[in-house]
């Protein structure tokens, strides 16, 4: 854990959940159907991509996904480590009761705070996708086990190599707001429209997204149904 991650003023985590502008709508949480955190990189990469796989149930497969697969294998398993005196933890089972929100750390290092580490096939990004992932894993481990999570780290197999992620006020707002737009889009099952841009070249779902052909909100599961009755 580096020394130099302090921990907000007012909040032992240094959380922000009491000053999120959505707080009102997370008070029920235990209400609401949990979400996975795997979801949020989902939505934050294309709320269209979460929709179909997390309310529309499609998946395929293309090599990206394949590799992420094979990769994840290796840490999904359960089981407690020791690596220099240090205990980890891979595969562990994790929520957030208030949040609704759970899934699975990769893998937590006790040293002897909480440090969440998600490995990711590809390469670091610009975008706060991952970060948001992981820090929603720090908000879910601060709450099972009462103690502040200040940073954790994302490893990227093609580098091989950490990148450090310090849980600050920023990406803990932006975790909150990630968590709350995802719940409503997941309670108003509606699917958006596809963005049409240039990353769809790359999404394993563009077969069944067909982002070219639906410029309206609609679902691709609603567009099936028509297929079948011609």
């Amino acid at each position: 854990m580096p020394k130099n991650v302090q921990a907000s003023k007012g909040n032992p985590a240094g959380g922000s959940l009491d000053s999120f502008d959505g707080r009102d709508s997370m008070t029920e949480g235990a209400e609401r159907e949990p979400i996975l955190l795997s979801a949020l990189q989902h939505y934050l990469f294309c709320p269209r991509q979460y929709a179909l796989i997390h309310l529309e149930g499609a998946w395929a497969e293309n090599q990206q996904t394949a590799q992420g697969q094979i990769l994840h294998r290796r840490v999904d398993e359960p089981q407690t480590l020791w690596e220099s005196g240090v205990r980890v933890e891979m595969g562990l089972q994790l929520h957030h009761k208030k949040l609704a929100i759970s899934g699975r750390a990769d893998r937590v290092e006790f040293n002897p705070d909480p440090f969440p580490v998600e490995t990711k096939r590809g390469r670091p990004k610009k975008q706060d996708w991952d970060r948001v992932q992981l820090c929603a894993q720090a908000l879910c481990l601060e709450e099972m086990l009462g103690v502040p999570v200040l940073a954790g780290a994302l490893y990227y197999a093609q580098p091989k190599r950490r990148e450090l992620v310090a849980f600050d006020h920023a990406i803990r707002e932006k975790t909150l707001q990630t968590i709350d737009a995802v719940h409503r889009l997941s309670e108003s099952g509606i699917t958006p429209a596809p963005p049409a841009k240039a990353s769809c070249r790359n999404c394993s779902l563009v077969d069944l997204c067909l982002p070219n052909m639906f410029k309206h909100s609609r679902s691709a599961a609603a567009y099936r149904e028509q297929e079948c009755d011609l």
